[in-house]
């Protein structure tokens, strides 16, 4: 299977790839970095799949070793490897290939330790928490002899692969003018040492949980953003809680306005205090207008459900379409999500070019968000030339 996960509308390459799936006897050999609620979900997503072998993992946190080993072993006997240091790991010459999924403060020092072994990587998003590390991160990706995927797990979404596909392949909006996207949802999720509910950690909100619209907004408008504005802050989640005597400060809602360089404007719109989920795009052409959206929740029991709508004469989609993954790819995580970005990093792995994001674009990503973060702090519009130089990195070409 040859995965360009834009070229085919989703359920296609839902029925395609729950054929492709292994047994875990073949295929690269994967180590994993890091155990906590994303990492366990690559862990069982990776055995969902079947495409590559666990050869082994790496954790300091002893609770989320111990709850990753039971969630394996109840899915598999094959034996797994614990490594007793990141160095120890860097040293098997068995694993062909990195996961990391640590903490986003983390992602910089692990990544640039593991890019030395010359082996590809996936790296969670957001790449960093540091522009300048960020850019970093690229420029070494770039000299890498293998390759870098970035973990932008949401433009493997199904509601996604379909929009794209009307919008990058069919071209079924025309030139795009506007772009809206946003979110409704519960607050952030209890992480190991709470490092999600302070800025320093995680980079920020619009950062840690945003970056995924951003990279959509991206792939949107494919131009280069000069203007950033923002507003928002704290107004429910949090407030008042603290973690080792250091009290919160992560933001819980905002409106972000981007305007890029070919004249195209783009809204985003983030909500955490919510009691369920909702995301939204809807992007206008001068063909028509695309709306592809998801319900889901964290109640247990709750499917997902994703709809595209194309408002454009004669299409197929006009009334609008159901392209919710099967329940078996919808609950292994993300809303099927991470099941598609393993098996695009299986298919780079086996020399075939897929619609991953690349570290550039997850730099891209990272630079709106960042800038989007600090005009939430300032209150002020940003241009992205001043803050590029401010921040002494460049816009990716």
């Amino acid at each position: 299977m040859k995965p360009r996960f834009f070229s085919v509308p989703s359920k296609q390459l839902a029925n395609d790839a729950w054929q492709a799936r292994g047994d875990g006897r073949q295929g690269p050999r994967l180590a994993i970095v890091g155990l906590g609620m994303m990492g366990q979900e690559h862990l069982r997503v990776a055995l969902l799949l079947g495409r590559v072998r666990i050869q082994g993992v790496y954790d300091q946190h002893p609770a989320s070793l111990e709850q990753a080993q039971r969630g394996y072993y109840a899915l598999t006997q094959k034996p797994l490897a614990i490594y007793p240091s990141l160095d120890a790991l860097c040293l098997d010459e068995n694993v062909d290939a990195y996961l990391i999924a640590t903490p986003n403060f983390t992602h910089s020092a692990i990544f640039e330790r593991l890019m030395k072994t010359d082996k590809p990587i996936f790296l969670e998003k957001p790449m960093a928490t540091s522009l300048t590390d960020a850019q970093r991160m690229v420029t070494m990706a770039e000299a890498c002899p293998t390759f870098v995927q970035l973990g932008m797990q949401y433009r493997f979404k199904a509601q996604y692969v379909d929009a794209f596909h009307a919008i990058r392949v069919e071209q079924a909006l025309g030139t795009v003018h506007t772009v809206a996207m946003s979110e409704y949802r519960p607050p952030f999720l209890n992480k190991v040492g709470e490092w999600n509910k302070f800025n320093d950690y995680s980079g920020g909100t619009l950062v840690e949980k945003c970056c995924h619209y951003f990279d959509l907004i991206n792939l949107a408008v494919d131009a280069v953003p000069v203007k950033v504005y923002a507003q928002g802050g704290r107004a429910v989640n949090f407030i008042g809680f603290e973690h080792e005597g250091v009290r919160s400060d992560i933001d819980d809602h905002a409106f972000v306005i981007v305007t890029y360089d070919n004249g195209t404007l783009a809204h985003f719109t983030l909500n955490m205090f919510c009691q369920e989920l909702y995301e939204e795009l809807v992007v206008t052409g001068d063909q028509g207008r695309l709306v592809a959206s998801e319900s889901s929740s964290f109640r247990k029991g709750v499917e997902s459900s994703a709809r595209v709508q194309v408002e454009v004469a004669a299409h197929p989609s006009y009334a609008g379409t159901t392209v919710t993954y099967p329940s078996a790819i919808e609950a292994s995580g993300h809303s099927g999500a991470t099941f598609f970005e393993h098996l695009a990093f299986v298919a780079q792995l086996e020399g075939h070019r897929v619609d991953a994001a690349t570290p550039a674009q997850g730099f891209k990503s990272l630079l709106v968000a960042s800038a989007a973060q600090h005009s939430l702090a300032t209150g002020l519009p940003v241009l992205m030339d001043e803050f590029c130089a401010q921040e002494r990195v460049t816009w990716p070409t």
